[in-house]
């Protein structure tokens, strides 16, 4: 049997930018919507919008820190 615990993490990495990339851009663009709407709320939005940003990077560096906890391998047998 393939021991596979230690290559998950590349693949967390991946999922991690992925999933924080996506998030992202659909906030961005749904604020440059509410925006385009209501210009009158310009500021308000686009401090919201930097707060939804953090919070989203903030779980992808979530998912990379939880790459690099060492899980213990399978038991064999």
């Amino acid at each position: 049997m393939l021991n596979i615990v230690g290559q998950l993490a590349p693949l967390a990495f991946g999922l991690a930018a992925i999933g924080s990339g996506i998030g992202v851009g659909i906030i961005v663009g749904k604020t440059i919507e509410s925006v385009a709407r209501q210009p009158e709320l310009q500021g308000r939005l686009q401090s919201l919008m930097f707060l939804g940003i953090a919070l989203t990077e903030a779980l992808a560096f979530i998912a990379i820190a939880v790459a690099f906890i060492p899980f213990p391998a399978p038991a064999a047998g």
